[in-house]
């Protein structure tokens, strides 16, 4: 399989609240409203949007992506408000060793209600099912206590940490990493 075949059209994914779809440059605004939070984008490698300028950046890459049958993320719309609060996506993938990396993020205004939970399960039933992955992993700063009990909550386990794995925001990082295979999902 190769990336393109899933990524030349990125499908749309529902479940009970949400619609992960692609993004169109309408979805500024609330991309904007979540990206410009530090909070947000306190454990993630990118900065917080100063300007609604770096979102219709970002938005545009995300469309080169989707044009050139890359990896690209979905947007997460809370289907009640028809606004997106978040993103999710495999944000690297290897069909050759059929693994992925699993990455989000979400409004905070929708913290602790189980957005990523259902986002997630979805986008991990995908990855088994349509793009034949083995594997499916997730690194997260260890001071991401948050993030952490939600990778566990999909069914994660935590392999180990990396020491100063990553240089992010000015200082190296230890990342805890998180896995689930495709054996351990079906039994779930």
């Amino acid at each position: 399989m190769k990336i393109r075949d899933i990524y030349g059209e990125l499908p749309t994914l529902t479940t009970d609240r949400l619609l992960l779809r692609k993004f169109t440059v309408a979805d500024a605004e609330d991309m904007f409203e979540y990206a410009s939070e530090p909070v947000v984008s306190r454990f993630v490698p990118w900065e917080s949007h100063n300007t609604i300028e770096d979102t219709y950046e970002f938005l545009n890459f995300i469309h080169k992506q989707y044009q050139e049958g890359k990896i690209a993320p979905w947007a997460i719309e809370f289907k009640q408000t028809k606004k997106v609060i978040g993103t999710i996506d495999f944000v690297a993938w290897s069909p050759i060793h059929s693994t992925a990396e699993i990455g989000f993020i979400l409004s905070k205004d929708h913290w602790g209600k189980g957005i990523i939970l259902e986002a997630a399960t979805e986008v991990i039933e995908f990855g088994f099912n349509k793009m034949k992955l083995n594997r499916i992993e997730a690194p997260c700063m260890v001071e991401n206590i948050q993030s952490q009990r939600v990778l566990q909550k999909m069914g994660m386990r935590l392999e180990g940490v990396s020491r100063a794995k990553y240089f992010i925001k000015g200082k190296y990082r230890d990342m805890a990493m998180y896995s689930v295979l495709r054996g351990e999902h079906l039994r779930n």
